[in-house]
């Protein structure tokens, strides 16, 4: 479903706080908050903060994607569904480093451009 695709190209139908969030998994949100919060040195991330139906979907968002995530932040300000409607995609210094830590979304951003 495109409209999984985050405005950053990461599918956001295989994110854990995603998943824990459609099923209601409380358990899931708590082992995915120990690793988050260990992995990004954010001990603020906690099992209450893992709620989120997706980057571009209606609801609820995780604090960061909502709140502090720059290539979500440009999107909106310019008016965008996701990094695909931009022009500056592959000269990108915002989302340029996500490419490299997640490789798939520059294909799931060309996957919007069609």
């Amino acid at each position: 479903m495109k409209e999984l695709i985050s405005c950053c190209g990461i599918n956001c139908e295989n994110c854990e706080a995603r998943i824990a969030t459609i099923r209601n998994d409380d358990v899931m949100r708590t082992e995915v908050a120990a690793k988050w919060s260990a992995m990004f040195h954010s001990p603020e991330i906690t099992a209450e903060s893992i709620n989120c139906t997706g980057c571009r979907m209606e609801g609820v968002k995780f604090s960061h994607c909502e709140n502090t995530c720059d290539i979500r932040k440009c999107v909106k300000s310019k008016g965008f569904a996701s990094c695909a409607d931009c022009a500056e995609i592959d000269a990108c210094a915002i989302v340029g480093p996500i490419f490299s830590v997640v490789p798939d979304a520059r294909e799931n951003l060309r996957s919007l451009m069609n």
